[in-house]
């Protein structure tokens, strides 16, 4: 496995003339943070470089954060917000404006794309301020620090997250942050860090989480299973009670993080979620991995991790610790490289590297820390090929060969009243699934690796031609597959997996799916 290599961003020069009522947006002569490069998940879904290519401003309020978001040319203008100083209620206003959509008790990214915010200067502290992330995409934060954010007593915000994600969020990168509390639910704090409602391909690097009685959860509840494709790397987890973090019906990678002082519980996979479990090192701690205070059982594969004092209660029945003698009880697939760190050497390698302020130092596998690379990340790689280049599909083009979805199983989002999941593999075209709205997703799956290398998606007579835009993804590791626009055939290079998902992201009107034929070329 090849080193991830640690960018720099080089925002554009340019000038931004903001407004400043509550706060202060200076317009910078030239770019100077420096942002790195995502790892992890956030490189999947066509990648995570947050406002690489846009203007650089500068922001010493909440206020200001706002007005630069709502200044911008439209929602999806890049824009890199360098904040310095202490964010807080008392400078943070509501904005209002055609590319933004902001409130005054948080930090609001709301149907925004291409943001960078970056702490630079002397620090940048959001205290008891959170930052809101939804129906967003490609965001990077990093380098700052997020404290005492509640839900209750005062001031409230955020629902008592420092950093919350919901409702189609996709490609999230958190690096070099300290997101912490002063207690749990009981002192009015919440999660460190949430995802829920459909939030995929997100990273959270070198980041400190302490003194919390919830580290962060992946799906609000045992139902909402939409969210996943989560890599945590070279983290601090410290002082928390649980939740680090309760993973529900998804997918997650934790390699190199420091587990220390875990109260109760550590990585709670359940209700059919996937942990891999890389050369962590836990330390003074209790139930560190495993399926907590549910009976819907969760999943885990570990490699290379060390045991330090940690204790296991006793199974129940809506206990099942994975220790004391942790094995795995699924298989894991990513569709990245990464390289570890020797177990041994994670609380030093972390100890050097995790939060804000440190320089924004990285790991190459050595247990010796670096400082990140200059090289510019706009200069794309010609050798790394976007797997997101759309791959339209062609009619005229029929697959042959045996459709490998007859006889196998079906899944998918929530369908509209009178249709099934099942209908998509049965050979008959007059049965079909539509989702409960315009968008959807509608999986084909078996019960061992399937090689497939073409699929057919075939529309019900009477509304052909409204399916828009569609992502095909193997759902085992999160890879994209191909993405386009329009049914019919959608080849790739040939993949072995067990379940591939046909996503609708946009629709003229409420799909039919007939047939979702699968094929091995």
């Amino acid at each position: 496995m090849r080193r991830p290599v640690a960018l720099r961003l080089q925002a554009a020069l340019g000038t931004l003339a903001l407004a400043a009522a509550a706060g202060v947006v200076l317009t910078m002569p030239e770019a100077a943070a420096a942002a790195g490069g995502a790892t992890g998940y956030a490189t999947q879904n066509g990648g995570t470089t947050g406002g690489a290519g846009g203007q650089t401003v500068r922001a010493t309020t909440g206020t200001a954060i706002h007005q630069a978001l709502c200044g911008r040319a439209d929602s999806s203008t890049p824009i890199t917000i360098e904040v310095e100083g202490t964010i807080n209620h008392g400078n943070t206003t509501k904005v209002s404006g055609d590319s933004c959509s902001t409130a005054a008790d948080k930090i609001e990214l709301k149907q925004v794309s291409n943001i960078t915010i970056v702490g630079v200067g002397g620090g940048a502290v959001f205290d008891q301020l959170g930052i809101h992330i939804r129906e967003s995409s490609n965001i990077v934060i990093q380098n700052v620090t997020v404290r005492n954010v509640k839900k209750s007593g005062s001031p409230t915000s955020n629902g008592g997250d420092a950093i919350g994600m919901e409702s189609d969020v996709r490609n999230v990168w958190v690096d070099h942050t300290t997101l912490e509390a002063s207690g749990g639910e009981s002192e009015g704090y919440d999660g460190l860090f949430d995802m829920k409602d459909n939030t995929q391909y997100v990273t959270l690097s070198y980041s400190t989480l302490r003194n919390s009685g919830r580290g962060g959860l992946i799906g609000s509840s045992e139902s909402d299973r939409s969210n996943g494709y989560v890599t945590f790397h070279h983290n601090l987890y410290e002082n928390i009670d649980s939740r680090a973090p309760l993973l529900r019906g998804g997918i997650a990678h934790m390699y190199n993080n420091h587990y220390k002082s875990l109260n109760e519980s550590g990585i709670n996979s359940r209700a059919g979620a996937k942990a891999k479990v890389d050369s962590n090192y836990f330390e003074d701690s209790k139930d560190v991995l495993g399926t907590f205070y549910t009976d819907q059982a969760g999943a885990w594969q570990v490699s290379g991790n060390i045991f330090d004092n940690v204790t296991w209660s006793e199974p129940g029945e809506d206990n099942n610790p994975a220790g004391p003698d942790p094995r795995s009880t699924t298989t894991v697939s990513v569709p990245y490289s990464f390289t570890l760190d020797d177990a041994s050497c994670v609380p030093s390698v972390v100890s050097a590297t995790a939060g804000a302020n440190k320089g924004l130092k990285v790991s190459d596998g050595s247990c010796t820390p670096q400082s990140p690379d200059p090289t510019d990340p706009t200069d794309p790689d010609p050798t790394d090929p976007d797997p997101t280049d759309p791959t339209d599909p062609d009619p005229t083009d029929p697959p042959s060969g045996t459709n490998l979805s007859v006889g196998a199983g079906a899944d998918g989002s929530s369908k509209a009243s009178g249709t099934s999941f099942g209908n998509v593999r049965d050979g008959d075209l007059g049965t079909y699934w539509s989702p409960a709205g315009t968008t959807g997703s509608i999986s084909v799956k078996w019960s061992s690796a399937t090689t497939v290398a073409k699929i057919n998606i075939r529309e019900a007579a009477g509304s052909e031609g409204t399916v828009g835009s569609y992502r095909v993804i193997d759902h085992g590791t999160g890879a994209v597959l191909a993405s386009g626009s329009g049914a019919g055939v959608i080849g790739f290079s040939p993949v072995s997996l067990e379940k591939i998902t046909f996503e609708i992201t946009g629709a003229s009107g409420t799909p039919r799916i007939a047939e979702f034929e699968t094929y091995a070329g």
